[in-house]
């Protein structure tokens, strides 16, 4: 089978190559993959800003169908449409573990960077991480299902969003709309979306279509707090940060009310960022520091995204694995928003 490999450590070192169909365990499912979705963190592994075992086939995020399934599995069969949680060997014994946060386990070892991931024609996974695709819902979508997990985790198990909440998300990438669908969703008042002036030929005409927010704030010709405290009066009461911009990060504490909070999902590529402490100490602002998805979340976000209240494919582009090179391009560029390989 044709895979896309990390095949060692530092910039670049993707290579498609031939692998054998990997063999699987009693507790273990073989699915055949049908679409695997390009992350942001697959974007830092290519430029060496994330943490990985190479040679790994890369990808974690996917939709597919059962092939076969090991001695000891019983809660799928043959031809089920599956997609599964990236959490791959964490040890179940530890206090995370214990307490439901097999996501953040130390032990852990994702596919897609840990061992070999679904950018492939077949991956493994654990019965025990896999859910089943409800009715009505596209392969297609469902390969969404994993970014849209992270955020009904964070956003809203974790930030807690509230009717009425006025929101602020920077960003206008696939995590920042489904934020945005999400925030809307539950009731909030105004979400304003902040981005840059790149955005407005492309993302922002999808953002458009899912008709997911009030205001677009162009952060390089506009000001952008002064423009979000004319429009809530005394901040935000949430800013999601889906961009990983250090500039974006310091907006997002300026715009806040005071006992604001901010939800951080976006992931730098810098190890530091500076940041204007004593503001944020002064707002006595919560800030939750996000990373993965929760059990809970994955059903949040299935459902949502089969009853059609959280679109996604508006946003979804696809391409062949042997187009890679031009569709990590195409997403670094911002040529696109959410690509999908079509296996």
């Amino acid at each position: 089978m044709l895979a896309l490999v990390k095949t060692k450590k530092g910039e670049g070192n993707f290579s498609l190559e031939e692998r054998p169909i990997p063999k699987y365990g009693a507790d273990e499912v073989l699915v055949r993959v049908k679409y695997g979705g390009i992350c942001g963190t697959d974007i830092h592994i290519l430029h060496d800003q994330f943490t990985y075992y190479p040679p790994v086939i890369v990808g974690h995020e996917f939709s597919g169908v059962v092939e076969e399934v090991g001695a000891n599995v019983t809660l799928f069969k043959k031809g089920d449409g599956v997609v599964g949680e990236p959490h791959n060997l964490a040890c179940g014994k530890c206090y995370l573990c214990r307490n439901g946060h097999i996501q953040n386990c130390m032990d852990k070892r994702s596919i897609g960077w840990g061992i070999d991931g679904c950018f492939t024609d077949y991956v493994v996974m654990p019965e025990k991480l896999l859910h089943k695709i409800p009715q009505g819902l596209s392969l297609c979508e469902a390969a969404m299902a994993e970014p849209a997990a992270i955020v009904a985790h964070q956003l809203l198990e974790r930030a807690h969003i509230t009717p009425g909440d006025n929101v602020v998300i920077m960003g206008v990438g696939p995590i920042a709309l489904l934020a945005a669908q999400m925030a809307r969703i539950s009731g909030a008042g105004r979400i304003i979306l902040c981005g840059c002036t790149g955005d407005i030929e492309y993302r922002l005409k999808i953002a458009d279509s899912l008709a997911c927010y009030d205001r677009f704030i162009d952060v390089l010709r506009e000001d952008a707090v002064s423009i979000i405290m004319e429009e809530t009066g005394i901040g935000a009461d949430l800013v999601v940060e889906a961009s990983g911009a250090g500039s974006a990060i310091r907006t997002g504490i300026r715009v806040l009310r005071k006992w604001g909070r901010m939800c951080a999902i976006g992931m730098t590529a810098a190890p530091t960022v500076e940041i204007p402490w004593n503001e944020a100490m002064m707002k006595v602002l919560d800030v939750q520091f996000n990373m993965s998805s929760s059990y809970n979340g994955w059903n949040i976000a299935l459902s949502l995204m089969a009853s059609g209240k959280l679109q996604t494919a508006p946003m979804i582009g696809t391409r062949p694995l042997c187009a890679w090179e031009q569709a990590f391009a195409d997403l670094e560029a911002g040529k696109a928003m959410k690509l999908l390989f079509e296996i």
